[in-house]
């Protein structure tokens, strides 16, 4: 069955072909088999989600099913879960259990679907290759001697391994999109608003968005027909119906305008993942769309900006955890100074205490202006760039990422070029912009992967145009070596 994708598991449950539980013991035994060597879920909710898939084989036999009902769906460790381990991956939440769910994951159990377990991810979402988790980093199913992306690591590896049909991920600067590119998934990353954010713990508010990793973009659509809708708890999300994303995936993209910036083929893309992008705009052009060259000039900034928008986000964010309500406490504190040095010390990793020095410098009287101020400027250029392309073209596309996955260490002492791995990426946070990573090929072994960016709320010409794509390519239908 781990072979399916999720329109022939719908199908096969609702044909009587197995049942909900058969399926998801299959998942199970499989997360059993091969998760040791991946180290892609934190938590493996055995008790839970049996009782959910019998309860799932219940609606099936009334006729009540949707078309995730009794699909097995992993979220990430970042989305509360009520009664069920949350650890953000970190120290200082190992031992909190949620008292409440996340409207994401409310939504998924409304659908009938059935919650297997919690992924790994960096710390607090906080990272390139998910190596900054304390409970270790995930390995990449292609070679276990690379990265598999971050901060969704977890759910692009237990996809790309085929432990779980689908999973949820989150996206800060590319944290779908960048792992969903080097696992050889498909990940989308929707418009800021469209999924709410309630229950999903913070890392940069104004950038943070849930989104869907899964196999192909048809298994995306339903996915995101599931999670996204307003929330009136989320004073972020949008007040906008919830189009039907499965139903325009078969329309003709002939006359489709791709535009290309020519800032994303300059220094620090290598040749193979070039030729991989290119060879797919060379499908999309015999699909009978027109490749055109365009420029969003302030690129180069984006990286620089985000690395003071995001840490100063999250240095208020993350102040919260302070050993006083929840969370890491450090044993026989002194005083209460010594409470909040120590527990914060002893709770925060590496990563996440560099991003929030940077951020409370950013944001300190006498430097606001002169970072935190200008930053939000230099946004703005940004999102005014995507603008005005898309003014021209109808979908921008372009790398994923700089490179195929690299090796686990090879960046770890150099955070610098550790962000620089999201540089194609980041922008469509800054311009709050939806965008979505699908499998284009291979180099050396590795998957490569092609990003489509999209105008507001264009999800669903998103998802038709990936799927045409995937209509006539095979990158996706893929298996690691081991996991067959």
């Amino acid at each position: 069955m781990h072979d399916k994708n999720l329109t022939e598991l719908a199908a096969g449950l609702r044909a009587g072909d197995f049942s909900s539980e058969e399926l998801t013991r299959a998942c199970l035994e499989r997360i059993a088999a091969h998760d040791g060597e991946l180290n892609s879920f934190i938590t493996v909710d055995e008790e839970r989600a049996l009782e959910q898939a019998q309860a799932a084989d219940r609606r099936l036999a009334a006729g009540e099913a949707g078309p995730l009902t009794g699909i097995p769906v992993a979220q990430k460790d970042i989305f509360c879960t009520d009664g069920v381990l949350t650890t953000c991956a970190s120290r200082m939440l190992e031992n909190f259990v949620a008292p409440y769910s996340a409207t994401v994951v409310e939504k998924f159990d409304a659908a009938g679907a059935v919650m297997i377990g919690k992924t790994n991810m960096d710390e607090f979402a906080m990272g390139s290759s998910n190596e900054t988790s304390y409970y270790g980093p995930v390995r990449n199913p292609w070679n276990p001697d690379t990265v598999p992306g971050g901060s969704s690591g977890g759910s692009a590896a237990a996809v790309a391994a085929r432990l779980v049909p689908a999973a949820t991920g989150t996206d800060t600067g590319g944290s779908i999109r960048q792992p969903a590119a080097l696992c050889g998934v498909t990940g989308l990353k929707p418009t800021y608003g469209r999924v709410s954010r309630w229950g999903m713990i913070a890392f940069a508010s104004s950038l943070d968005q849930g989104g869907p990793i899964a196999r192909s973009a048809e298994d995306a659509a339903l996915l995101l027909g599931v999670m996204a809708g307003f929330d009136e708890r989320d004073s972020t999300a949008i007040d906008r119906p919830v189009p039907d994303y499965t139903a325009t995936l078969d329309d003709d993209i002939r006359g489709l305008k791709i535009g290309l910036p020519k800032e994303y083929f300059g220094e620090g893309l290598e040749a193979g993942v070039a030729r991989a992008v290119e060879a797919a705009l060379d499908e999309y052009r015999r699909l009978g769309a027109e490749v055109v060259e365009i420029s969003l000039p302030h690129t180069h900034l984006a990286v620089p900006a985000y690395y003071v928008v995001a840490p100063a986000e999250c240095s208020s964010n993350l102040s919260r955890f302070d050993g006083v309500r929840f969370g890491h406490r450090c044993e026989n504190p002194e005083d209460l100074e010594d409470l909040y040095k120590r527990s914060r010390g002893e709770g925060f990793g590496d990563e996440v205490k560099r991003r929030i020095m940077i951020g409370t410098y950013a944001l300190s009287a006498g430097y606001y202006d002169a970072y935190y101020l200008k930053a939000q400027k230099v946004r703005r250029l940004i999102r005014d760039d995507f603008a005005r392309a898309f003014e021209q073209v109808d979908v921008i596309m372009g790398p994923t990422t700089p490179s195929p996955a690299f090796r686990l260490g090879e960046k770890t002492d150099d955070p610098i070029t550790m962000y620089l791995s999201d540089i194609y990426t980041i922008a469509v946070n800054l311009a709050g912009l939806p965008g979505l990573s699908l499998p284009a090929g291979f180099v050396d072994g590795l998957p490569v992967g092609l990003q489509i960016i999209g105008n507001d709320f264009e999800e669903a010409r998103l998802l038709n145009v990936a799927h045409q794509y995937q209509q006539v390519t095979d990158h996706h239908k893929c298996i690691p070596s081991g996991f067959e």
